[in-house]
């Protein structure tokens, strides 16, 4: 039950009642209306821009219109009062029992409780991650990997049918210089001293695989020429990279369904498909761009190049997809993979890159755009870098000098929990620092440990009612029963009305694919409930067990349970296993 859903049908339905009195006519921007909280508790429990919307198209001033609505909006059973404020908003007051009912919704639901289907079963594909495969995962690809894995499951309780997807980076050059830094490792496996050059890979993580080749191939390929182990190198370093990678995720618990191979694409002939695609429609032409900004007609050279009308689709110019050699530009593949998808039965696409990609945004959209005729949607989320640090001191990594804090490295020294709780605290394209001193501290400025905190504390005091209320009984279809009426208290009531909250927060942070809501919101939930147990602390009259009154005791047992519901939920999503006892 989504008490704000339920209130916009209301809404509505007081719409189609002035449309059929002749007060409202014409076409009317219904699907504008929103209900939401009022930013001022102090304002109502509900408010709505209603008037605000449709009073302009029906002719009308939007605080006349607001008059016409408001005695439709009195007759509903729940509401108490109607209130117009400034030149046309409506709020609304409901009755307390109203809210007090939304915890039996929820014990009823569990942690199905937000569920939702306003998207219908419509397929997104959601990529993330998708490092090249020439090492193991640092700390910046964490990020990436938590918000998208959220994102998905997300989209997924929104009633999306999710698939989550790898690209494998597998054609680029990157890969000859792992396969070269492979072969290294391998000479060096067998006896041979090593330098590693500038330019190759000298992490320790290929010694092994150094070794697994040694032992499977012996010295055959020791003093080879390239031509005869480069692409078998090119292979099996790729395939022990990806197997790295999976562990990597693995520990994060994070699991694609499905990785799509760059190199597949070329050599299948979809990237030559699609090109041909988009010429046949007249979208690709040889010209001569201009030169790039920054670039000077002396250091610029100006030659033929086949391009892709872009610039018709959004991007600021058109862009090649071949280099001078023939061979394709790496647009040129996306643009292939992308299609890709969109035969696959996607025509809502989320990429979730790293921030040092956002002049790349415009072109893939315009591709996207062009390629599905406008079918398809592409919404590209850019996540920024992650600050490490330890004790408020930068912890240094460098990918290239084989000295960078791995994605493991983090999981290992603080949980995984800890690590995609974290990962959720900042909006995606915002900076975000990562202290390992702060992050596992027990106090209310973690967020891990707060909003942990208040799930166990629920769990324990659900605990001890079972050894200190006689004939109580904490099982959720039993407490769903309790008199909530009883929850009468302004706190109490606010933090029902807080809960009743979290399927329109599931809604809105699904359709505007932002996870970090659910964080933000969780955080919100714990405040709520630690400060009603500090209210308790202080009034013996709101604590939690009241044995001498178990009628009242049974009901505010079900909005505990109701917020550890909630809260596992929330924590569902986040992909962090909520916990009963704190250590």
């Amino acid at each position: 039950m989504n008490v704000f859903t339920d209130f916009r049908r209301a809404i509505m339905a007081a719409v189609h009642s002035l449309s059929e009195q002749g007060v409202l006519a014409g076409e009317l921007p219904l699907s504008a209306i929103a209900v939401e909280p009022p930013r001022d508790p102090a304002h109502g429990d509900l408010a709505t821009n209603v008037a605000m919307v449709l009073g302009k198209p029906a002719g009308m001033a939007p605080r006349a219109l607001a008059e016409k609505l408001k005695p439709l909006l009195e007759a509903h059973p729940a509401v108490t009062a109607v209130e117009i404020a400034g030149p046309g908003f409506i709020n609304l007051r409901l009755k307390p029992e109203h809210w007090q009912q939304q915890v039996a919704v929820i014990l009823r639901a569990g942690k199905a409780y937000g569920d939702s289907d306003i998207g219908q079963g419509e397929p997104v594909n959601v990529e993330y991650v998708s490092a090249n495969p020439t090492g193991p995962m640092h700390v910046g690809h964490c990020r990436g990997a938590v918000f998208g894995d959220a994102l998905a499951a997300l989209l997924d309780k929104a009633g999306f049918q999710v698939a989550r997807e790898y690209y494998i980076n597998d054609a680029g050059a990157q890969v000859d210089v792992l396969a070269r830094s492979a072969h290294l490792r391998y000479r060096e496996a067998l006896g041979e001293s090593i330098t590693i050059p500038e330019g190759l890979y000298p992490g320790d993580y290929l010694k092994p695989l150094g070794a697994a080749l040694a032992q499977k191939y012996g010295d055959k390929y020791k003093t080879a020429p390239d031509s005869e182990w480069l692409p078998l190198f090119r292979k099996e370093a790729t395939e022990a990279m990806m197997a790295m990678i999976r562990d990597d995720l693995a520990a994060l618990n994070i699991h694609h369904a499905v990785f799509t191979s760059e190199k597949a694409l070329h050599d299948s002939g979809a990237v030559q498909g699609a090109f041909d695609r988009l010429k046949q429609r007249g979208l690709i032409y040889t010209g001569v761009l201009e030169p790039p900004k920054g670039k000077t007609p002396d250091d610029y050279e100006a030659r033929p190049q086949e391009l892709f009308k872009a610039s018709e689709f959004g991007d600021e110019t058109d862009r090649p997809l071949k280099k001078s050699d023939g061979s394709w530009t790496y647009f040129g593949a996306d643009i292939a993979y992308h299609d890709d998808k969109y035969r696959r039965g996607f025509k809502q696409m989320i990429d979730v890159w790293g921030a040092d990609h956002g002049g790349y945004v415009k072109r893939m959209k315009a591709a996207v755009k062009a390629m599905s005729n406008g079918e398809a949607e592409l919404d590209v989320k850019l996540v920024q870098m992650v600050n490490l640090l330890d004790g408020g001191q930068p912890v240094k990594m460098s990918k290239r000098a084989g000295t960078f804090v791995t994605l493991r490295d983090v999981v290992d020294e603080v949980g995984k929990d800890v690590v995609r709780f974290i990962m959720l605290t900042r909006k995606n394209d915002a900076q975000l620092d990562f202290d390992f001193k702060k992050v596992t501290e027990q106090s209310k400025d973690n967020p891990v440990f707060y909003v942990q905190y208040a799930h166990a504390r629920i769990c324990s005091v659900l605990r001890n009612a079972v050894s200190e209320v006689p004939d109580i009984d904490t099982e959720d279809g039993a407490l769903a029963q309790a008199d909530m009426t009883r929850l009468s208290h302004p706190s109490e009531l606010a933090l029902v009305k807080l809960l009743a909250g979290w399927p329109r927060l599931v809604e809105s942070a699904a359709e505007a694919h932002e996870p970090h809501r659910v964080a933000f919101y969780l955080q919100d939930v714990a405040a709520a409930f630690h400060g009603l147990w500090n209210v308790g602390r202080d009034d013996t009259s709101v604590r939690f067990l009241i044995p001498e009154d178990l009628p009242l005791t049974r009901a505010r047992l079900a909005m505990l349970r109701a917020v550890a519901l909630v809260i596992a939920s929330g924590l569902s999503v986040m992909g962090v296993t909520p916990v009963e006892e704190m250590r």
